[in-house]
């Protein structure tokens, strides 16, 4: 029969599954969010190196120009609502590496305090068969 501790080992094994799961996610999420950022930082600083080169422009030129500008403008909004909506799924991902992590660090503590308990009635039950067999054994010496 197994013990305690080990019927809930599969259960341990799963929660440490998933917190790593979860935690890849949640380096997964990181990364977009960072690469998200970086693009929106090249964006805005080819908007500033564009809007300040404007020497000897035919009015065509300027309209063109200035709808390219509009056009830079509304990539760079874009990519703020998708780095708000990674921010935001970076925040969820990062909430469920917490409870896989809480799951998996309770789960832990009571194989743990199973295993110590399994452990401390082995030894109680050790002690109790050598105080019997000591037993036994003044019974026999002190018997003539």
């Amino acid at each position: 029969m197994s013990s305690r501790s080990e019927r809930l080992q599969p259960a341990v094994d799963q929660a440490q599954r998933r917190q790593k799961d979860a935690l890849q996610r949640l380096a997964e999420q990181q990364q977009k969010l960072a690469a998200g950022e970086q693009q929106l930082e090249e964006l805005k600083r080819y908007r500033r190196e564009y809007a300040i080169s404007d020497g000897g422009l035919t009015v065509s030129a300027l309209l063109n120009r200035q709808q390219f500008v509009e056009r830079i403008d509304q990539a760079i909004a874009q990519q703020g609502h998708l780095i708000e909506r990674l921010q935001r799924q970076l925040e969820a991902a990062r909430q469920r590496w917490l409870q896989a992590n809480a799951r998996e660090n309770a789960l832990d503590s009571v194989v743990e305090r199973l295993r110590t308990q399994e452990q401390q009635r082995e030894q109680r039950l050790e002690q109790a068969e050598v105080d019997e067999r000591m037993q036994h054994r003044k019974r026999r010496i002190g018997t003539p």
